[in-house]
């Protein structure tokens, strides 16, 4: 087994809830990912927000990718 040796800063590791000063390679895979995964939410939130469609309905929301699946038949 290998040995990877990683530097954060001391607010990263409180940011993170990392707990112990070793990691095994998927729980370093996890924390990223779940912060990738907020960072994307984050931006899919603002620029719902930026273009009006946080405000759209369920039912238009399933009008328009009907339209989107409709055109890309045709």
């Amino acid at each position: 087994m290998q040995t990877l040796k990683i530097s954060i800063s001391d607010e990263e590791y409180r940011k993170f809830g990392i707990s112990a000063d070793r990691l095994a390679f998927p729980d370093l895979v996890n924390i990223v990912s779940r912060e990738l995964t907020r960072r994307n939410l984050d931006k899919s939130i603002a620029l719902a927000e930026k273009y009006g469609l946080s405000a759209m309905s369920t039912d238009e929301i399933t009008e328009e990718v009907k339209a989107v699946r409709e055109n890309a038949k045709n």
